[in-house]
């Protein structure tokens, strides 16, 4: 298994032991890929509200090459935002709240995976 299948494995299984619903995983538009988009329920036992989440996720094995998190540059973020108002378009989900986050996976041979979850890790206008 490739090493950004395997961080997104790892994300979104870290992201459902947090309470997230995943609702789709890969979506592409154009030449632009969303890793993961998931619902976030609201917190504080609010019987409503959650927002939709768009997930960048960044896997590396060690850190010669930086942090995972640092290889979310602008321009990986405008295509994300682009691929995201595809997304949200097509499933009429245009006035739905929504957020970016970044999760960043190191997944070092022989530890268990290390996980950091950035919330709002970047806006994009829609």
């Amino acid at each position: 298994m490739n090493v950004g299948k395997r961080g997104e494995d790892v994300a979104a299984a870290y992201l459902e032991d947090q309470g997230w619903r995943v609702l789709d995983r890969n979506y592409r538009y154009e030449r632009a890929e969303i890793d993961l988009v998931g619902f976030e329920p609201a917190r504080d036992g609010a019987e409503e509200g959650g927002e939709i989440v768009i997930v960048e996720v960044k896997a590396r094995t060690g850190h010669g090459f930086g942090r995972p998190e640092e290889a979310v540059t602008p321009e990986k973020q405008r295509h994300v935002a682009r691929a995201a108002t595809a997304y949200l378009h097509e499933r009429q989900l245009e006035k739905a709240p929504v957020r970016f986050d970044v999760v960043s996976v190191l997944l070092e041979p022989g530890r268990e995976p290390q996980v950091e979850h950035f919330r709002n890790a970047f806006e994009a206008s829609r």
